[in-house]
C-alpha cells in the first residue's frame, strides 16, 4: 500500500469512529434530559396545606414598600393545596405543565402554560397539579391586609370531578 491510500483509509476510520461516537450520545433517554426551569425548583413544602409534593421557591417577600410576595411553586402530578383564601387576593401565572384551579361553588379550570388567574380576595379556592402532569405557577399574593387563611382539605373527589366548560 503506498502512502495516499494509507492516509485515506485513516481518515475513513478517523471519520467512521467519529460518527459513532456522535451517535452514542445522540441516544440519550427522554428521562435523561433535564428541562430547563425559569426558576429554582426551591424547598420542598412540608406542612399540611398540601396534598402530594409540593416545592416553593420564594422569589420576592412582602416587605413595608412592597406588600405583595411572589414565589414559583411547583406541583407533582396530584399535588395540590388546601381550600384557602387571601384577604388581599392572589395572580397565579401558569408558566408550565397543566394544572387545576377551583373557586367554591364554580367548576374547576385546566390551567396552562401561558394562563392567568387572578383569584378575588376572600374567595375559598384551591389550584394544584392535574393527575398525570406536573404544574410549575407563579404566585402573586397580597400581604396588605393579612396572610393566607388555611380551610379543609381538597377531596379526593372533588379533586377528581370533571372541569366546567
Amino acid at each position: 500500500m503506498n502512502i495516499k491510500n494509507i492516509a485515506i483509509l485513516s481518515l475513513i476510520v478517523l471519520v467512521s469512529f467519529s460518527c459513532k461516537q456522535q451517535n452514542k450520545s445522540a441516544k440519550i433517554s427522554q428521562s435523561e434530559i433535564q428541562e430547563p426551569t425559569v426558576f429554582a425548583k426551591g424547598k420542598q413544602i412540608t406542612n399540611d396545606n398540601f396534598t402530594g409534593n409540593v416545592w416553593l421557591e420564594n422569589l420576592v417577600q412582602a416587605d413595608s414598600l412592597n406588600q405583595n410576595s411572589v414565589g414559583s411553586v411547583t406541583f407533582e402530578p396530584g399535588a395540590r393545596s388546601k381550600w384557602h383564601s387571601h384577604p388581599a387576593g392572589q395572580i397565579l401565572l401558569a408558566i408550565d405543565g397543566v394544572g387545576y384551579y377551583q373557586e367554591k361553588g364554580q367548576p374547576k379550570k385546566i390551567l396552562r402554560k401561558g394562563d392567568a388567574i387572578k383569584c378575588p380576595a376572600d374567595i375559598p379556592h384551591w389550584h394544584g397539579a392535574s393527575t398525570d402532569t406536573k404544574f410549575v405557577q407563579v404566585a402573586i399574593t397580597g400581604r396588605e391586609k393579612g396572610e393566607t387563611i388555611w380551610l379543609d382539605a381538597v377531596t379526593d373527589k372533588e379533586y377528581h370531578n370533571e372541569p366546567g366548560i
